[in-house]
């Protein structure tokens, strides 16, 4: 239970840190722009767990530059939706842990 529960604020951390780098990016005249905001902070997330990188073969610079942006777009889609499932997955073990030390104390209070 340790483990998991040192897990899920590593996760947590990690993400807040990510959202923390990104922000100032973000940013134009009229405030955040919360969709790019996402793309970037997913990109640590997605970038390892892209099952296919198109390799840019045959291309002249803007191309390949072209080529290397759309690996990080599609990186960042992917890494944005898993964020988002591993901060919830973490808050839950968070919760369950605290349930379950709420209801160790009050079993020891009861009993003892």
């Amino acid at each position: 239970m340790k483990k998991l529960v040192l897990k899920a604020i590593l996760t947590i951390c990690f993400a807040a840190a990510a959202v923390a780098v990104f922000y100032p990016l973000c940013m134009d005249g009229t405030g955040c722009d919360y969709l790019k905001l996402w793309l970037l902070a997913g990109i640590p997330f997605g970038i390892h767990r892209m099952f296919l990188w198109i390799i840019p073969k045959g291309f002249d610079i803007g191309g390949t530059v072209g080529v290397v942006v759309l690996n990080f777009l599609v990186g960042g889609l992917i890494g944005g939706v898993i964020m988002i499932w591993q901060v919830g997955a973490a808050f839950l073990v968070l919760a369950r842990g605290a349930v379950c030390g709420a209801m160790r104390v009050c079993r020891r209070h009861t009993t003892g």
